[in-house]
């Protein structure tokens, strides 16, 4: 849609580089979608800061990463949905939940599912779930609290969903034996 080159430490804005230099120093590489994001270093950055917020809320890291591919599957963004398959293995997610939500087919776990849902419907609704969503996500045990976190995700998500849609980010090597196509009718 664009044509947005992948920038790095070298060719970013300046206000990019310090930036993409500690993206460098944490992960040992800038991901395709960072050095994109760099072209615009307030979209950068604020992706980056919401992230760190996000990391910081009290879902657990497999649970964060539900909300994240969740999002990306609904959005049908390929480069966030194998990024996020890649990281929910680091962080020890069943491998039957990420199957699941990269298939869009409901988690066996209820807790889990009721999260997948919720987190969809916020999606494809636009922020109005439905009360059924909201009651079974607050069954499953989850708290009011953690309804307003799954919108840090969301919004995150969508951030770097649209970026990617917009710029046709290219997959990067480290993610590549997660690649993902969208599924014609995800699950809601």
């Amino acid at each position: 849609m664009i044509n947005l080159t992948v920038l790095n430490e070298q060719n970013a804005p300046e206000e990019s580089r310090g930036v993409l230099a500690q993206v460098r120093q944490k992960f040992g590489f800038v991901p395709n979608m960072l050095g994109t994001m760099a072209h615009a270093p307030t979209l950068l950055k604020t992706y980056l800061t919401v992230s760190s917020i996000f990391e910081q809320g009290t879902l657990n890291p497999v649970e964060q990463q539900v909300v994240l591919l969740s999002v990306s599957a609904q959005n049908g963004c390929g480069y966030c949905v194998a990024a996020h398959t890649v990281i929910a293995g680091m962080v020890q997610a069943p491998q039957d939940v990420v199957d699941a939500i990269r298939a869009g087919s409901p988690i066996a776990d209820p807790k889990l599912e009721a999260l997948r849902r919720f987190t969809a419907d916020v999606v494809e609704k636009r922020g109005f779930p439905g009360k059924d969503s909201v009651n079974g996500f607050l069954a499953a045990g989850y708290s009011k609290e953690q309804v307003l976190e799954v919108l840090v995700g969301v919004g995150m998500k969508t951030i770097s969903n649209y970026t990617n849609h917009l710029a046709e980010t290219p997959l990067d090597a480290a993610f590549a034996r997660a690649e993902w196509q969208p599924v014609e009718a995800a699950v809601r």
